[in-house]
């Protein structure tokens, strides 16, 4: 009898562990979020969004399961063309569970050529992450991703940065040769902690203030290009590959300002048909 209530038992534990993992694992409906609820309220109101499973409009791309909660690679690719007459205005990044869900806003002009990103991002905990595309005529399209990370935000420093001394510091860089009305690919690269004001200090376990990237804007020629409003959801040293038309030699420049309202710049001269390396500041 003592052999068998033990099996039982052995039996009964098996069985709880396995509903708690299936728990853990579940996947919670997309549309009834909470925190999505209210967010899509405050952006868009009663708007109609169209979920966009097919990627027809936009796709977004990140890991079921993430290797580092801190560090997680996203990519944001759309489909329709970049033109004076329809186009993609803004893309909308959203990471439900994130103490600061709305991660990035992107703007985005005919002179893009193609209205895609890519980043690195923090995960506080399981969620649904979003791509929202709303163009010029006002209809928006949403692509969906859940994604398994946790601690993202919260993540320790070794050493707490010394802020008031630190000096930003960021490269544009093409990553192709460039061909006059054509989309060029380019990446922007900032040092920066990009602190999310959660994490504390391994040594004196005192929090590390907020410190963090707060806008973008990227100008060729002296046109618009792409700009952004960021949180701290963007990983440290913020990367952004982005896309911007050529239409004859001139200077691509990023400004970037943060929290502590330091500017810093970079540009890079673009020669048409020929290739250019980078530029840091």
């Amino acid at each position: 009898m003592l052999l068998l209530y033990r099996r039982l038992s052995a039996a009964a534990a098996i069985a709880l562990f396995a509903g708690q993992v299936a728990a853990a694992d579940s996947i919670p409906d997309a549309d009834s979020v909470d925190v999505w609820q209210k967010a899509r309220q405050s952006l868009f109101g009663t708007r109609a969004i169209t979920s966009d499973t097919d990627g027809k409009v936009i796709q977004l791309r990140a890991p079921s399961r993430a290797q580092d909660a801190s560090i997680v690679p996203i990519s944001i690719s759309t489909k329709l063309a970049q033109t004076p007459e329809h186009y993609i205005q803004k893309v909308y990044l959203l990471i439900d569970r994130n103490p600061s869900p709305i991660a990035a806003i992107f703007s985005f002009t005919p002179d893009s050529g193609r209205a895609d990103i890519e980043t690195r991002v923090r995960v506080e905990e399981y969620t649904w992450m979003r791509a929202i595309a709303e163009l010029d005529d006002g209809g928006l399209f949403m692509s969906a991703r859940y994604v398994k990370a946790a601690g993202g935000c919260s993540a320790p420093y070794g050493t707490a940065p010394d802020f008031e001394r630190f000096v930003p510091k960021l490269k544009l860089k093409l990553d192709a040769s460039v061909v006059a009305g054509e989309p060029v690919l380019a990446q922007l690269m900032i040092q920066h902690p990009n602190s999310s004001g959660l994490a504390r200090d391994q040594l004196t376990q005192l929090s590390i203030p907020a410190y963090y990237v707060r806008t973008i804007a990227i100008t060729y020629a002296g046109m618009p290009v792409m700009s952004a409003d960021i949180d701290f959801s963007i990983s440290e040293n913020p990367n952004f590959r982005f896309y911007f038309v050529p239409h004859a030699g001139g200077e691509l420049k990023a400004v970037v300002v943060d929290t502590k309202e330091r500017e810093i710049e970079g540009e890079v001269q673009v020669l048409v048909g020929e290739e250019v390396n980078e530029v840091k500041r």
